[in-house]
């Protein structure tokens, strides 16, 4: 997705240098539609530049600073000194995580209108200042990571499915609660047997972390730390099943819910 407006003084921006002349070069700003700058040869590099082509080539990405924009003459000015290493790492991040975030606005999205597409986009960004940024969110948050804002339901539901199944986060923590009641003669024994299955017996993947407590008869919490959401719902719905399913074995009651029961429920 490419912004409609105009690039602010001081901003970063990512462009493709298009031309190259003897005064300065010239670069097709890569997030704005139609906007083109300038990087006069004085703002190239530090110190006498003798031939510009021995800094820049044609066709290179590089990273810029916003030295001033004439919206009139429809002019922008750039610097490509003024921008140090770390910047230049982390705005090409931010820019590819930008790209990613378009594509699964189309995987979401795929044959809504330019004009409702453009709407969802920018919910998204007004909400978390970036397309990457608000995917994030909802893959870790769910509906809750866009609540107040003005999409529908149904894109909501379109959003929220795409992050799960493509946004990797460091690490997600989810919860749930399993009920585990057994009048049979094994007793506290089908109990322990069955929350040892919620555990995974030593199975669950080495990159999860998962742990079952006593919260109060005859309820147990079962909390996960996964690389991302897609698996750490899998892995707390597999606990259940697991400990519902022991539970059972010893002619036990079982279930499983999101939500911690209230004293009067």
């Amino acid at each position: 997705m490419k912004y409609s407006g105009w690039p602010d003084p001081g901003e970063l921006v990512v462009g493709k240098i298009d031309e190259i002349e003897d005064f300065g070069v010239f670069v097709d700003l890569e997030e704005y539609e139609d906007k083109r700058g300038l990087i006069h040869i004085s703002e190239v590099a530090s110190g006498w530049i003798k031939n510009v082509r021995d800094h820049v080539r044609e066709g290179q990405i590089v990273v810029c600073k916003v030295l001033d924009v004439d919206e009139g003459h429809e002019q922008i000015d750039l610097s490509l000194k003024d921008v140090n290493d770390h910047q230049r790492s982390e705005k090409i991040q931010q820019w590819k995580n930008e790209q990613k975030a378009d594509n699964w606005m189309d995987l979401a999205f795929e044959g809504l209108d330019d004009e409702s597409y453009t709407a969802v986009a920018n919910e998204l960004i007004g909400a978390h200042g970036s397309l990457y940024e608000g995917f994030k969110q909802a893959a870790i948050h769910g509906e809750e990571a866009l609540e107040g804002s003005d999409i529908s339901t149904e894109e909501l539901e379109a959003i929220v499915e795409t992050a799960r199944e493509n946004v990797s986060v460091p690490y997600v923590n989810v919860t749930g609660y399993v009920d585990l009641e057994n009048p049979s003669p094994t007793g506290v024994d089908g109990i322990r047997e069955a929350l040892e299955a919620a555990e995974g017996n030593g199975d669950v993947p080495d990159e999860v972390d998962l742990e079952v407590s006593y919260v109060g008869a005859p309820e147990y919490r079962i909390e996960v730390k996964a690389p991302n959401y897609k698996t750490a719902e899998a892995q707390l719905e597999e606990s259940a099943e697991r400990a519902v399913a022991a539970i059972g074995d010893h002619g036990g009651d079982g279930e499983y819910h999101r939500e911690r029961r209230t004293d009067d429920e």
